[in-house]
């Protein structure tokens, strides 16, 4: 069990659900696994369905082999099984290690919004922050790239980034926020500011038989309540031989000395505020433009200074796709990753709302229509939702029969698909997946292993196709 990592977040099951046993789930005899492992790395000529439509980035991917003078921009757009950043880190680093790494890519600061984000930087502030996810009714919030607003009404926080993976450190990094407002300035160093003032002269004086308190205070022209203070006396009952702190009226000259950041020379473009290094950063601070009166952070893109593929994954635990097309912003910030090739994966959390495929269908179609009036007009792959129970351990059929549609309607939708559906196994798989650790305990969201496989089969299946396309041309 401690080998699983779960993501309770793609929707909430019931107190019921939580106290059944997850080793005895209602499975009927024919749902009993009829393809071994072996069967599901093996792979057919034609693994994605309709690749016709990836001629244009192929072509692109081609080139840049053979002059390799170009970023490959992948977005991949999901739900909890892309938040973590599992599957989609495998699949990064797979074509990054082929077709070079020309950087991380989109990153957003998961965990000042209080849930989980990669495992490849880590974000940390010494203020907290307001969030909101696009999967709550809709609100007048800056919901945008990432599915999950983060703002913040007041200055005085500094966010630190910091890389955990080398590979990943970065020559250049743009921040994205609505309408490309300047609210954020980014610093790497601090200086040390000095002020020059005054403060009052501090003496001692030893209590005399006999004195009072209020004789030393006339001695010294200053007040008894004066005395009490600077040495926390609740009464004026003082005693012989006890050494007074005397704050007198004269002054003497203080250094006053504090650490600040130094902005960074931050530049503008259509989509975002950015900042160029001659050399390669694991570490920033985005601190506050002195300018802005509010702070609205939609997430930030990491790139350096070579050419390949960046892949960028964009998760939101328990999203659909009716929850990005609530909010137009998350579609006009979308130009800012300038993507050559989008990959969807939603589907489970739209099962679990029972979902009739037709309206599951017209979603996704009306995703692909908010995409496309931004004039994103490139290559899209949707990846059929993986297996999974519903609550009670039910059989999963609605997203057997998202797959099924979503592969019939391929070629009339001008899209390619890569059927992870079957690739697990579909209807008939299930067990297996739980008999060799690659599903979790809830039967909906996968191990670290799991996630890792279907990265695995992703990229076999993406170069597979991408080969066929250089022996054709």
């Amino acid at each position: 069990m401690s080998r699983l990592i779960i993501f309770f977040c793609c929707f909430f099951f019931s107190a019921n659900d939580k106290t059944q046993k997850a080793d005895s789930p209602s499975i009927t005899k024919n749902m009993i696994h009829k393809v071994d492992t072996a069967a599901v790395d093996s792979f057919s000529e034609e693994r994605i369905y309709n690749a016709k439509v990836l001629e244009r980035f192929f072509k692109k991917l081609k080139e840049n082999e053979s002059h390799n003078n170009q970023k490959i921009n992948i977005v991949h757009i999901g739900d909890s099984h892309i938040q973590g950043d599992l599957m989609t880190n495998e699949i990064r680093k797979n074509l990054q290690q082929k077709f070079g790494n020309a950087g991380r890519g989109l990153v957003f600061p998961y965990q000042l919004a209080k849930t989980n984000g990669s495992y490849n930087e880590r974000f940390y502030s010494n203020r907290s922050w307001e969030s909101y996810r696009n999967i709550h009714p809709f609100k007048n919030v800056p919901v945008g790239l990432s599915g999950i607003a983060l703002w913040r009404d007041a200055g005085g926080f500094a966010v630190e980034l910091n890389i955990k993976d080398a590979a990943y450190k970065f020559n250049s990094i743009k921040i994205i926020t609505p309408q490309n407002q300047n609210m954020f300035d980014l610093a790497i160093s601090s200086q040390i500011k000095t002020i020059q003032s005054t403060e009052r002269k501090i003496i001692t004086h030893k209590i005399k038989k006999g004195e009072a308190i209020s004789t030393i205070a006339d001695k010294y022209n200053i007040s008894v309540a004066e005395i009490k203070r600077e040495n926390r006396l609740k009464s004026n009952n003082i005693r012989a031989g006890r050494i007074l702190n005397i704050l007198t009226n004269e002054t003497r000259p203080k250094n006053i000395t504090s650490s600040e950041f130094v902005p960074l020379k931050v530049e503008t473009d259509s989509f975002s505020h950015y900042y160029n290094s001659d050399k390669a950063l694991d570490k920033i601070y985005l601190i506050p433009n002195k300018e802005a009166s509010k702070y609205e952070l939609n997430g930030l893109i990491l790139e350096n200074d070579t050419s390949g593929v960046i892949y960028s994954s964009i998760g939101v635990n328990g999203a659909k796709f009716s929850d990005y097309n609530k909010y137009p912003l998350f579609f006009e910030q979308l130009k800012a990753l300038r993507p050559d090739l989008l990959v969807f994966s939603l589907g489970t959390n739209e099962s679990y709302d029972h979902m009739e495929v037709s309206a599951y269908i017209n979603e996704l179609r009306k995703f692909i229509s908010n995409i496309k009036a931004q004039n994103i007009n490139v290559p899209i792959i949707i990846m059929t939702p993986p297996p999974s129970l519903l609550k009670a351990r039910k059989p999963n059929v609605y997203v057997r029969d998202y797959a099924k549609t979503i592969i019939d309607v391929a070629e009339t939708d001008g899209f390619a698909v890569w059927d992870l559906y079957n690739e697990f196994g579909g209807f008939d798989g299930i067990r297996n997946l739980k008999v060799t650790g690659l599903i979790g305990p809830d039967w909906v969201h996968y191990s670290k292993k799991g996630y890792e496989k279907q990265g695995t089969l992703f990229t076999e299946a993406f170069l597979k196709a991408y080969d066929n396309f250089k022996l054709k041309n």
